[in-house]
C-alpha cells in the first residue's frame, strides 16, 4: 500500500533550515520516496494555517519505508539543524487502496 509524508512547515531560521535542507538532500530517494508536491500556500481556504505555509508531500511504496527514511541515521543527524529552525508537523497516511 503506498504512503504518504505529508509536513507542514513554518520556518523561523532560514539560514539554519538550510542546513536541514541540505543534510536530506536526495535522501527520501533512496528510500523510495517521491516527491509530488513542495511549495508554500498561497490561499487559505478553510482553517487557521498561515499563508506562506510550506508543504511537502512525498510518496513512499510502504509505510515502512516511510518511516526508515524518518529513522535513517543522516535524517536523524540533519533534524537537530530544524530544531531552532522551524515549525513542522509530519503526518504518515496510508492508502488502503
Amino acid at each position: 500500500m503506498a504512503a504518504y509524508i505529508v509536513a507542514t512547515v513554518r520556518i523561523t531560521d532560514p539560514d539554519k533550515f538550510a542546513l536541514y535542507g541540505k543534510g536530506i538532500a536526495g535522501l527520501s530517494e533512496r528510500f523510495g520516496g517521491t516527491p509530488l508536491v513542495r511549495g508554500p500556500v498561497v490561499e487559505v481556504l478553510e482553517g487557521d494555517s498561515p499563508v506562506g505555509e510550506r508543504v511537502v508531500v512525498t510518496r513512499f511504496d510502504t509505510a515502512e519505508a516511510a518511516r526508515a527514511y524518518i529513522a535513517a541515521p543522516e535524517y536523524r543527524a540533519a533534524s537537530v539543524h530544524r530544531a531552532d529552525a522551524a515549525v513542522v508537523e509530519m503526518r504518515l497516511l496510508v492508502d488502503p487502496a
